[in-house]
């Protein structure tokens, strides 16, 4: 069986800063003509940052586009600084979000974050042996963070209360309860 849709038809909607919108014109593969809005955006990196004392690092900060503030793991796109390189760009958000390095930094997984309407791509890692940088990198101008330190029963607590609800960092959370699961058996 064939799922594949062919594209007869691409119009550019939108070209901004961060992504770029497409109205596609596609054939299904029963034939049957349909449209699809999407949204390309640069790959990604998400940190689940654990410090030596076992407690994750967040960032609080306000997000207009839910218009209101979220609890997140550092994350960011890659850009031209990083080459392609999603592990030169994990090591820069640590730097430029949390002021650490890691002794140990290792690539989780990869998902889409929303694959009906965006190409969007993650790459997960591990931060491990966190340390402070010798040298802070710039952090973005438009971002303001504050720094939380949540332990695991925490942050498992703040998903359930709602408090945490951005989705890339509920997986992180349960990526490391798992982790902890795993170690105990």
């Amino acid at each position: 069986m064939s799922f594949k849709e062919r594209v007869t038809d691409v119009k550019s909607v939108y070209q901004g800063n961060v992504i770029e919108v497409e109205l596609q014109t596609v054939e299904t593969p029963n034939g049957h003509q349909a449209t699809r809005d999407v949204v390309r955006h640069a790959p990604a990196i998400a940190i689940l940052a654990i410090t030596n004392d076992h407690k994750m690092i967040l960032e609080r900060q306000w997000r207009n586009p839910v218009n209101q503030v979220t609890i997140e793991i550092p994350a960011g796109k890659l850009d031209e600084r990083d080459h392609g390189d999603d592990f030169s760009a994990a090591k820069r958000e640590l730097n430029e979000e949390t002021r650490y390095q890691a002794e140990k930094l290792v690539k989780i997984n990869e998902a889409f974050s929303s694959p009906g309407f965006t190409d969007e791509k993650l790459s997960f890692y591990l931060a491990t042996g966190l340390t402070a940088v010798d040298e802070a990198l710039p952090q973005d101008a438009d971002e303001q963070i504050e720094l939380i330190y949540l332990s695991l029963p925490e942050a498992l607590a703040q998903i359930r209360q709602g408090k945490i609800n951005d989705l890339k960092t509920i997986m992180a959370i349960y990526f490391w309860q798992s982790m902890v699961g795993e170690a105990n058996e």
